[in-house]
C-alpha cells in the first residue's frame, strides 16, 4: 500500500512539473524544443524611418530622492529630473530609476525634433555616476513617455523615459504628416483642411516604431474625408484606437474667406 501511495504521488508531481515545462517552453528560446523564434521585424521600404541625425545617447546621473525641493534643485544647476521605468502592459510599469538629464541636451532635441516627434523616437540612454564620465551604472535604450514644458519659456522641467528593449510591446501617439496639400482636389478649389488628429496611439514593437506617420491628401476633394483604418503603417502595428474615428476632412470655405468674397 506505501508503495503505491509512493508511485502515486510521484505521478502527480511528474504530470505538475510537466504543466509547468510546457510554459516554460514557449518563454525560453534556447530550450531545444522550444519553437524557433521569429525573425526581428524591420522597418520596410516605403515607410518612415528614424533620421540617423537625431540617433544621440542621452546623459543621465542617478538622483537618490525626489520631491519639489529636490527637483528646483536640480533645474537651477541645469539638470531636468527624470525617472527611467520597465514595460509591463505598455505604458506603465516597475523597475523605476530617478535620474537626472541635461537641460541642453533636452531642450535642443525638443527644438530640432518638435515635442511629439520626441516622444515617438527611441533614444540610447546612459547613466553614470557622473555625466559623461564616471562609473557606468545603466546604459538602454529608452521612448521618452511623457514631457512636462515651461509654459512660459518652454524649458523642460520633467522626462519620463520607458526602457525599449527588442521584445517590448509600447503605447505610442504617434505624429501624423499631411502630404499632397499642393495637389490637393479639394484645397486647389479654395476649400480647406479640417486636421481633426495630430497624433494616433498604436502598440508598436519596440525595433519598428515610426518616427511619424505620412497622411496622403493628394485624391481629397471637398465633404472627403481620412479616417484612422486609411492610415498605411508597418503590418506588425496595432490600432489602439477605432479605426472609424476620423483623422481629417476637407470643408467648405472658412466664414472668413467667404466674407472676403462679398
Amino acid at each position: 500500500m506505501a508503495l503505491l501511495i509512493h508511485r502515486a504521488a510521484l505521478s502527480s508531481k511528474t504530470l505538475h512539473l510537466r504543466f509547468f515545462s510546457q510554459a516554460a517552453l514557449a518563454l525560453d528560446p534556447s530550450s531545444p524544443e522550444s519553437p524557433s523564434s521569429p525573425s526581428p521585424l524591420t522597418y520596410l521600404e516605403g515607410f518612415p524611418r528614424p533620421d540617423p541625425k537625431y540617433a544621440e545617447t542621452i546623459l543621465a546621473v542617478p538622483r537618490a530622492t525626489s520631491g519639489k525641493n529636490i527637483s528646483a534643485k536640480e533645474r537651477k544647476v541645469g539638470r531636468v529630473p527624470s525617472i527611467v521605468f520597465e514595460q509591463e502592459d505598455g505604458q506603465h510599469g516597475g523597475n523605476k530609476r530617478l535620474i537626472s538629464v541635461q537641460t541642453n541636451q533636452i531642450r535642443k532635441l525638443v527644438k530640432h525634433l518638435g515635442e511629439s516627434f520626441f516622444l515617438s523616437r527611441l533614444f540610447d540612454l546612459e547613466v553614470r555616476s557622473e555625466f559623461g564620465t564616471g562609473d557606468l551604472i545603466e546604459k538602454v535604450r529608452v521612448l521618452p513617455r511623457k514631457l512636462h514644458l515651461h509654459a512660459g519659456t518652454e524649458s523642460p522641467l520633467n522626462v519620463t523615459f520607458i526602457r525599449a528593449p527588442s521584445n517590448a510591446l509600447l503605447k505610442v501617439d504617434i505624429p501624423l504628416v499631411f502630404r499632397g496639400e499642393d495637389v490637393c482636389p479639394g484645397l486647389r478649389k479654395g476649400l480647406y483642411l479640417n486636421t481633426i488628429k495630430r497624433t494616433v496611439k498604436f502598440l508598436c514593437p519596440a525595433d519598428i516604431i515610426p518616427p511619424y506617420i505620412d497622411v496622403d491628401l493628394s485624391e481629397l476633394d471637398g465633404g472627403q474625408k481620412l479616417i484612422m483604418g486609411d492610415l498605411k503603417v508597418h503590418p506588425a502595428l496595432k490600432l489602439i484606437q477605432s479605426k472609424d474615428e476620423p483623422v481629417c476632412k476637407i470643408m467648405g470655405a472658412r466664414v472668413s474667406d467667404q466674407q472676403k468674397k462679398k
